[in-house]
């Protein structure tokens, strides 16, 4: 989807179409969680501190998120993935990887089947989509990127070796900023000089992820669309503008992150048993506190319980906290029966 958040923010507020937007709070420790088109043509991006996006867009209009809401689309915009595939393999709420080599509607043509994705998805959501088409996910991916918005983009396999050559190695897929950078000085800047590195060298220099560089420098990337990944946490964090120094404003402060992370559970259909709490100090330190049951997580009073225990066991009085966070992990459905067996249970 195209700049999702923003846009979603957009289709539903008329008088925010057109104009730079951010999702995400103002305050000096807030940061962009999305941007607008309007907002992106000024440099501003995702993960931004927010004071750095205003500063560069000075119009820039700062909204307030509203996940319910993109859950509610994303789930439409799936449902219309899946009538043309069972193989969806989703890399976020708004992204995934479809494989047709077996399409459900018989199309027979990966192009004609994006093309109609497309429409569809803008006549029943009112949103932009655009779409990669290659022979694997890597390239797929970093065409998708192409002619955003809006846009669509095929690369195939006659012309994935020139198209490779000549990207730059801060735009491949897997490849992040500080690689890129380690890989700048090294002197790779582009995928032919990537691949003028042998396997060894690249081991050597990257470890285990040099065998993933060596493939896609030439176009062969063998990971399969994975459709049945399971969410492995559901989480929720919050960063202040102003430290939290007492005692009541943190324990305040976690009972609304408790609150809001149960209802993300109950949203997700998920019961976990495994409460990690996260803290991050005024100085930047960061502590993170774990602890798993013997039974899964169902219900807040549990879930307030179990987090109360966390904190009194890590001496918190007199520090001076920016951000707070709580996640549960080891999930599994929410219908799951839980049931111990008789060790003496008869066949």
């Amino acid at each position: 989807m195209d700049a999702f958040f923003a846009s979603v923010e957009q289709l539903d507020n008329p008088e925010l179409r057109r104009k730079p937007v951010a999702v995400g709070g103002s305050g000096v420790r807030h940061v962009v969680a999305a941007a607008s088109y309007e907002a992106r043509k000024f440099g501003v991006r995702s993960a931004m501190p927010s004071v750095t996006a205003k500063r560069l867009c000075p119009d820039l209009i700062f909204v307030r998120h509203h996940f319910d809401r993109y859950e509610e689309i994303s789930s439409q915009v799936f449902e219309i993935l899946r009538e043309y595939t069972d193989l969806v393999e989703p890399l976020s709420i708004d992204e995934a990887f479809l494989d047709v080599t077996t399409d459900k509607m018989n199309i027979c043509s990966a192009t004609l089947i994006a093309k109609k994705i497309r429409n569809e998805i803008r006549e029943k959501t009112g949103l932009t989509a655009s779409a990669g088409i290659s022979y694997n996910k890597f390239l797929a991916k970093i065409a998708s990127d192409i002619n955003k918005p809006d846009g669509l983009f095929v690369i195939t396999p006659e012309d994935a070796e020139q198209f490779i050559e000549s990207l730059a190695i801060g735009k491949f897929y897997g490849i992040g900023k500080v690689t890129a950078e380690k890989m700048h000085k090294l002197g790779i800047h582009d995928g032919a000089s990537l691949k003028k590195w042998d396997l060894a060298s690249l081991i050597r220099n990257f470890g285990k992820a040099g065998n993933f560089y060596y493939d896609i420098a030439r176009g062969i990337d063998d990971r399969p669309v994975e459709p049945f990944s399971e969410r492995k946490s559901v989480g929720t964090e919050l960063t202040y503008e102003k430290d939290l120094t007492t005692r009541f404003e943190l324990i305040a402060e976690l009972y609304k992150i408790e609150k809001e992370l149960m209802e993300r559970l109950e949203h997700a259909e998920k019961a976990g048993k495994t409460i990690t709490v996260k803290i991050k100090f005024a100085d930047f330190r960061q502590i993170t506190r774990s602890k798993t049951l013997q039974n899964y997580i169902r219900d807040f009073d549990t879930l307030h319980r179990e987090v109360t225990l966390i904190r009194r066991s890590m001496k918190l009085e007199g520090e001076k906290i920016r951000l707070l966070g709580v996640s549960i992990s080891n999930l599994e459905s929410a219908d799951f029966e839980e049931r111990q067996l008789d060790l003496f249970e008869k066949e």
